[in-house]
């Protein structure tokens, strides 16, 4: 096959900086969907890490997709504001979920020039979720069906994003730390079940080492904005969403791993509850998957959720 990979780097909400935009299709491509990256890692090491040789936008191109993802500032290839090159507590959190759904559309307005198509379908993971969510329901011509891959919704307890002390402009992970979060609340042998423990660990110095600047610490750590934090500290722990998924008009599909203790499958099920503006709504638990099940041995099935919802005919 002939496997077509482009980079982009489009204008985002703040003047001068950009979000990075990549696009895989073989041939002349298919249905244009667009990926959206959680709080922490960005989408280029998210959707397009190979596991055992193949991405998941490797995957879905192949099956004839015209697939991207986005990198939202402060994220991977991204620009990063410049609080990031500032010491975290100089200023207050950037990058927040009305910032990320600002730059979503724009990079949504760009694709759909760029190929000359009224519509394309989204998808967000984790955080993702909430920003394709709110998305989809500020401009519903522009969306033709959505998946939400761990859903987030309100909670309460802890949560594995919240940063201990005041908020700063950006926090920061090192490799051990995102190892320790993949497998929270798994016992051994669920442990051994997700994947093998060195995909984890290359995964996760892999992803730490999308920060340009990672390597000037020991060890190598990764900046991630925390706007998101602020976000769920102020909406998300005080039933407070930023987004009402009753406003979606699109086909929906919301999946969640069975393992996944940070947008848990009850989370997952009170979205699908609340879907109450689309006549086509689904709702699909995974065994065996946490809440990074799109690296994990049972990725397929995600895949396959994936693909099947977005290619099904529904009109009938």
């Amino acid at each position: 096959m002939n496997m077509v990979s482009n980079d982009h780097r489009v204008a985002s909400g703040r003047e001068g900086l950009n979000v990075f935009l990549r696009n895989k299709h073989v041939g002349d491509g298919g249905q244009t969907l667009l990926m959206v990256h959680g709080a922490t890692y960005p989408g280029t090491v998210m959707f397009d890490y190979p596991v055992e040789g193949v991405s998941w936008m490797d995957w879905m191109a192949e099956r004839g997709f015209d697939v991207w993802c986005i990198d939202l500032l402060g994220y991977g290839k991204a620009d990063r504001p410049a609080e990031m090159d500032a010491p975290a507590g100089a200023s207050g959190p950037i990058v927040d979920t009305g910032e990320a759904v600002r730059d979503v559309k724009l990079a949504i307005e760009f694709i759909l020039k760029e190929r000359g198509i009224s519509q394309l379908d989204l998808l967000g993971y984790s955080w993702g979720t909430a920003i394709g969510g709110q998305v989809a329901g500020e401009v519903p011509e522009k969306i033709r069906r959505l998946v939400l891959s761990g859903a987030l919704w309100l909670r309460s307890g802890n949560v594995q994003i919240q940063v201990d002390g005041e908020l700063g402009a950006y926090r920061t992970v090192t490799a051990d730390a995102v190892v320790k979060r993949w497998t929270i609340n798994l016992d051994e042998d669920q442990k051994a079940a997700i994947a093998p423990a060195a995909r984890l660990r290359q995964w996760a110095a892999d992803a730490v080492a999308t920060d340009p600047d990672s390597s000037r610490h020991d060890p190598p750590m990764l900046r991630a904005p925390t706007g998101v934090v602020k976000d769920v500290m102020q909406h998300w722990l005080k039933e407070n969403p930023t987004y009402d998924p009753a406003a979606i008009r699109c086909p929906t599909q919301v999946v969640v791993g069975e393992w996944d203790h940070e947008t848990t499958p009850e989370q997952g099920r009170a979205v699908f509850d609340r879907l109450t503006g689309t006549d086509t709504r689904r709702y699909t638990v995974i065994g065996g998957g946490t809440h990074s099940l799109l690296l994990e041995n049972q990725r397929h099935q995600l895949y396959e959720v994936t693909r099947s919802f977005l290619s099904a005919d529904l009109t009938g």
